[in-house]
């Protein structure tokens, strides 16, 4: 399996992918060390990934530099993607305790009530390649706190980075037949969808994943997936500074290239502030340096897939041929390296592409509309429901919106974040089950009810 540079072209280096006798041999490892893992202490495991946390911020600039090469994210990005992914760890092994413990329920004389929180066993980590580290940590971390062993395949895009990874768990002490990596792309997930692993957590597209569901679904075992998002942002009458609101939402879309599960896809703005608002975004846009992802400065590097050039290419068409008008942008750059301009289109409707389908890409469509109704209709045409934004003065008028729209998370003045402390959950084709927050702590658990009489 090759790896390529999006930003040149080149090929980094060559690796050998898993096959279905290596990864059995892997996965039986696996099981037969679990246990021991299990048995180890909680705070045993949390001093563990402590060290894990520790080695990240260590060695930060030889992992931002090998993730950079292999995705195309800028450089910055790639340190600031580490340094949220310790972030979220930090609030897990801080939480583990409280919500990984025993769970008295009942204490009275003669009688005593319990949740125990046992580990599921051996669970598959299928992870993506747009934040391998953090949507990486929101799974194994959680999981090897309560006592799993993890199968962790890497995106076929972010392989290397994966390999950094299980290199710093067994430094910081994660015992090597308690962590394993599968090589390889979608013929190796496919075969771990073949083995008796005992949860399957997954992080990608929606085709992708509802795959994944209807084919482990007879195992009767816990499948969680984090899909795509069509994510919707509402600008109304009353926002005060329509200036920072623009420039804000403009990085909410185009931040890593618009390559997020989380970023904003689709932006509606009151006909009050909508040529204010147009003017600002398109400022900002046109104010980013795109070019190498390792200069310095560089918000826009190259896509991280050639693919989805050709897919972007088809939304900015369908768009144009249906009346949108194109402000900036709308094309792939010429020469080497994955790289398309950032594209703001305008007088869109919902029949578009561009406002139907994920992009993953950095463009965006703007529409005018004339009133909270309005806006709230186009809002909630979407199959995908992951998150939702809402720009206003007045919080009640935010939340009557977004309680009306099925999406996982709601957005009051601020867009494209995550939070260790609230649950990221997907619904409809964003996907089903929660990471992050206590819930996602216990996702990685079996409650066992125990029922103690003296």
């Amino acid at each position: 399996m090759q790896i390529i540079n999006p930003a040149t072209e080149e090929i980094i280096t060559s690796l050998e992918e898993d096959n279905s006798s290596t990864l059995h041999l892997k996965f039986d490892a696996l099981k037969q060390a679990q246990p021991l893992w299990a048995n180890k202490t909680l705070q045993e495991r949390i001093l563990v990934i402590a060290k894990f946390s520790g080695l990240l911020e260590t060695e930060i600039e030889e992992l931002a530099s090998v993730l950079t090469s292999e995705v195309g994210k800028p450089l910055q990005q790639s340190r600031n993607e580490i340094n949220s992914a310790r972030a979220r760890i930090k609030w897990m092994l801080n939480n583990a305790e409280k919500y990984l413990s025993d769970e008295v329920m009942v204490d009275e004389p003669g009688l005593k009530e319990i949740i125990k929180y046992e580990p599921l066993g051996v669970v598959c980590n299928i992870s993506a390649w747009n934040y391998p580290y953090l949507v990486g940590v929101n799974v194994f971390i959680p999981a090897l706190l309560s006592g799993n062993a993890v199968m962790y395949k890497p995106s076929e895009y972010a392989t290397l980075t994966g390999l950094q990874i299980e290199k710093l768990l067994k430094k910081a002490g994660v015992p090597d037949d308690i962590f394993q990596i599968a090589i390889g792309a979608k013929e190796t997930g496919a075969a771990l969808l073949e083995m008796n692993l005992d949860g399957y957590f997954f992080t990608g597209s929606y085709k992708t994943g509802k795959f994944i569901y209807e084919k482990v679904a007879s195992k009767m075992v816990p499948c969680q997936l984090e899909l795509g998002g069509k994510d919707p942002l509402y600008i109304a009458d009353d926002v005060a500074d329509v200036a920072a609101a623009a420039v804000g939402t403009a990085d909410g879309a185009f931040y890593n290239n618009g390559q997020s599960c989380c970023s904003v896809e689709r932006i509606y703005v009151h006909e009050k502030n909508y040529d204010d608002y147009l003017n600002a975004f398109l400022t900002e846009v046109k104010s980013w340096k795109s070019g190498s992802p390792t200069a310095d400065g560089t918000y826009i590097g190259p896509l991280t897939r050639k693919e989805q050039i050709a897919v972007l290419k088809t939304q900015v068409e369908d768009a144009l041929n249906k009346g949108a008008k194109l402000l900036t942008g709308g094309k792939a750059l010429v020469g080497k390296g994955y790289y398309f301009e950032p594209t703001v289109l305008t007088d869109v409707t919902n029949d578009m592409l561009v406002m139907q389908e994920e992009s993953f890409g950095p463009i965006i469509g703007i529409m005018k509309v004339k009133d909270d109704a309005q806006a709230l209709n186009m809002m909630r045409d979407t199959d995908y429901g992951l998150t939702a934004s809402v720009y206003t003065a007045d919080q009640a008028r935010a939340e009557k919106i977004l309680s009306q729209l099925d999406a996982g998370s709601g957005y009051w003045n601020c867009c494209d974040r995550v939070s260790a402390a609230l649950p990221w959950s997907g619904r409809k084709y964003s996907g089903i089950g929660a990471t992050l927050s206590h819930q996602g702590l216990r996702a990685f658990t079996k409650p066992k009810g125990y029922h103690l009489r003296d």
